[in-house]
């Protein structure tokens, strides 16, 4: 689609539009940070150990990776914004059910019940605004999600932080004779419910609806966004991005019929997706409070501390806001692995000087936990303002109008999945071989993910979605 000149385009309804589909951002980012603040409440409720906290954590992940595989398929069936609306009802099922959890068992369900919403809105919100907005400022607004995602992480930790400070711990009792940690997740059903809502005043993708055969719905949807005067070529350049036979998309689209191999743009997609989880940032979204108390501080510093984190994230996110649509979307990847690698050393460096002390607790001498908690919180910059948003924008973006829905399934669930592997394994790393060896390993993928980069990833800025070759 040609970019319509700013002089026609609505911009108080693509604004509308941004701001509701980033709420499952929101959610999305609520719904992983919520489990950083609970889970002493969680040991204590279901008698869990190190492996048992992996697994109640990582549920969601199971989740994610299905909802995000599952939403891509289907947006091409009832569209984006009925994925959507799917979602916060899953958001808002999960959040009470987690809350109300009597077992491990239920809590586990209740995560991945959650996790399909998370791995939904993961895929859709960034496509459904991709879809919608003008090329010259696609990467800016697609850009609004990773914001609200750091928000949501960000609300999650302060509600923890504020909740356990009420009751003076996560596990003690604040309202209606339930414990805190309880609260954490019954509290998130308000946006869920504030989501759903809000879907019901923003229209459906223009590109879903021509490949559906509905042409006389995307006309409609874009002389609202566009005017009547663009609206018919934009359905034609549309309709000629589609395949030739104008088959509806399906995920057979993805294998080159010249070579009956996967398109490289998928292996692109797929690459990106893992490389943002390998660098390691959800140990820090997730295990935040843990990691920061076993290197020695209290559990309300360890809190104080993950709100830090989600601060200095959503500065790293309005750098890139301003920066997308101008430097563009490889050179902040470059940028942003090459620092990440240089922070993670650092890090991995502090947590191999750590010292146990006469009563077995864990410290890092002189300035060294300074200097870790310095290059950490660089580190979150650093991916907030490449890895972070980029990756979901290139994803909306990257792939043509008739693979779109199935690159961002395949790719979405690639992502979940590395997602998993990492948040899984990190307790258990912990305890052996320890914080040093495994914070070497992410900086060693922040390395390998320059060079992926360079051989891998081409520029998308101001290329319309109809020119995205596959």
């Amino acid at each position: 689609m040609q970019d319509a000149s700013e002089g026609t385009v609505n911009m108080a309804l693509i604004a509308m539009i941004v701001a509701v589909a980033t709420i499952g951002g929101f959610m999305f980012g609520y719904d992983s940070g919520v489990i950083n603040g609970t889970q002493k409440g969680l040991e204590a409720a279901f008698a869990l150990g190190k492996v048992g906290i992996g697994i109640n954590v990582g549920a969601i992940l199971v989740g994610s990776s299905v909802g995000a595989f599952g939403a891509g398929r289907l947006a091409d069936r009832i569209g984006r914004r009925g994925v959507m609306k799917l979602a916060a009802v899953l958001f808002l099922v999960s959040a009470l059910l987690a809350g109300a959890a009597g077992s491990s068992a239920v809590f586990i369900i209740a995560r991945i019940i959650g996790g399909l919403g998370v791995g939904a809105a993961s895929v859709i919100s960034p496509v459904y605004i991709s879809e919608v907005v003008p090329a010259h400022v696609r990467g800016r607004l697609s850009s609004v999600q990773q914001v609200m995602i750091i928000t949501g992480l960000t609300g999650a930790f302060v509600m923890n932080y504020v909740l356990a400070q009420v009751a003076g711990e996560s596990t003690a009792i604040l309202w209606a004779g339930q414990p805190a940690w309880r609260w954490m997740f019954w509290l998130q059903a308000i946006p869920a419910a504030i989501y759903f809502a809000a879907l019901l005043f923003i229209p459906e993708s223009p590109r879903y609806l021509v490949t559906r055969g509905d042409e006389a719905g995307a006309r409609k949807v874009l002389a609202r966004l566009f005017g009547a005067s663009s609206a018919e070529r934009i359905v034609t350049e549309i309709r000629e991005s589609l395949a030739a036979d104008h088959h509806r998309p399906r995920l057979s689209d993805l294998i080159d019929k010249t070579t009956g191999r996967l398109r490289p743009i998928v292996w692109t997609g797929i690459g990106l997706a893992v490389f943002q989880q390998f660098v390691g940032i959800n140990v820090v979204f997730y295990y935040g409070a843990t990691l920061w108390q076993a290197v020695g501080f209290s559990e309300s510093y360890a809190l104080q501390i993950n709100i830090i984190s989600g601060l200095v994230s959503i500065a790293g996110c309005i750098a890139t806001l301003l920066l997308v649509d101008r430097v563009g979307r490889r050179p902040l990847l470059l940028i942003g692995s090459a620092g990440m690698a240089v922070t993670l050393a650092i890090v991995a460096w502090a947590f191999s000087t750590a010292v146990h002390g006469p009563d077995g607790a864990v410290s890092l001498p002189g300035d060294n936990g300074l200097i870790a908690l310095l290059a950490a919180n660089a580190y979150v910059v650093l991916f907030n303002m490449s890895w972070g948003p980029i990756m979901w924008v290139m994803l909306g973006e990257m792939f043509p109008n008739q693979i779109r829905g199935s690159g961002l399934a395949v790719s979405g669930f690639a992502q979940w999945i590395a997602n998993a592997a990492i948040s899984v394994s990190f307790p258990a790393l912990v305890a052996w071989p320890g914080l040093a060896t495994a914070y070497s390993g992410y900086a060693l993928a922040a390395g390998v993910s320059f060079f992926f980069v360079r051989a891998m990833v081409r520029e998308t800025k101001g290329v319309t979605l109809e020119r995205m070759e596959g």
